[in-house]
């Protein structure tokens, strides 16, 4: 199949529902994009964003994390599975692994990742319960480059939700992913675009 010149390629790595991965999906559509999905690729076999790919015509790839016996050892399968895709982007969405610092190192510059925090606060897991412990009275969402240290590369944008008195971590963590839904893809397009 031949695209058009110009053409971006975009590689998402998801471990499970890839809800932010759907919204990537349906902007790079609805927004015309000059880029294309070329893979989503995941380290479940189960995870439920593959059937939301495949049936939007995605090729799909499972690189089971469970089958490799050390980091390095996955790291080196995924990039193999990523590489014949020639991305310009690796964006991760929910994609629930560390990246060892030689993969990092390999997609330096066009390796994404969206963090549900307001970083450098909330680094790591339970970002929203991590916030509602802190009493912080706004939260959100940040789109940043991937480094070899966990959720600490350059911020490319942000997204604010107020805490507000009677949240949960459900309640809010459903309000910033709406956020990320909006956030990620316009990030996205905005380094396309050459604007970031």
């Amino acid at each position: 199949m031949l695209y058009n010149v110009g053409m971006k390629n975009i590689v998402i790595l998801i471990s499970g529902r890839g809800s932010n991965m759907q919204a990537v999906v349906n902007a790079a559509h609805v927004q015309k994009w000059p880029a294309r999905i070329a893979a989503v690729i995941s380290n479940r076999a189960d995870a439920d964003g593959l059937v939301f790919a495949q049936q939007h015509g995605i090729p799909t790839v499972v690189v089971a994390s469970s089958d490799y016996a050390t980091r390095v050892a996955f790291d080196a399968a995924l990039q193999s599975a990523i590489e014949p895709f020639s991305p310009d982007l690796v964006v991760l969405a929910g994609f629930m692994r560390i990246l060892t610092p030689q993969f990092v190192q390999h997609y330096d510059g066009r390796l994404l990742n969206i963090h549900p925090s307001l970083l450098p606060r909330f680094k790591g897991l339970h970002t929203h319960r991590q916030a509602l412990q802190a009493n912080v009275t706004e939260h959100g969402a940040t789109v940043h480059l991937v480094t070899a240290e966990l959720d600490h590369g350059p911020i490319l944008g942000q997204a604010t939700v107020p805490v507000l008195p009677d949240d949960t971590e459900d309640t809010l963590a459903q309000r910033v992913l709406e956020q990320e839904h909006i956030l990620y893809p316009g990030v996205i397009r905005q380094i396309l675009e050459g604007k970031r």
